[in-house]
């Protein structure tokens, strides 16, 4: 991400943008010693879904495009973050689907994206998407 100046950067100026579109975009796991798991979803326009899926804007751009306060009908999976002595519990898929769920109480939520980089992601994605039964559309690294 660092190389690349089109994907998204946490910072304080996009979590408060996050937090504006929704509460639940940004969700973690804690135990005693800290964060084990963290997830960014970005809900927004199925319009703006498809460029992005296309390639004509990147992450940024698909942020600064939602506006606070809209009608959102699809969901960016945009990361999912476990400490590696935490994979395979499960963190990552039920700290999305409880976005999911949150957002989707908000937002008629049709359709899920994502941009593909490594294979759990790919198998995160498309969990989520048959326990939400909704359609997944991906963007090729």
């Amino acid at each position: 991400m660092k190389n690349d100046p089109g994907q998204l950067s946490v910072d304080e100026e996009s979590m408060a943008r996050l937090r504006a579109i929704h509460p639940d975009t940004m969700s973690e796991e804690k135990d005693e010693n800290g964060p084990i798991a963290w997830v960014l979803v970005i809900p927004t326009m199925h319009a703006l879904m498809e460029v992005f899926i296309r390639g004509e804007i990147n992450e940024r751009e698909l942020l600064e495009r939602t506006l606070p306060g809209g009608v959102y009908d699809a969901l960016y999976l945009c990361s999912a973050l476990v400490l590696p002595e935490q994979r395979g519990k499960g963190l990552a898929r039920r700290l999305t689907s409880r976005a999911i769920s949150s957002i989707s109480t908000d937002h008629p939520l049709r359709s899920l994206f994502y941009w593909s980089f490594s294979g759990a992601g790919d198998t995160l994605a498309a969990s989520v998407a048959r326990e939400f039964d909704l359609p997944l559309y991906v963007r090729k690294a």
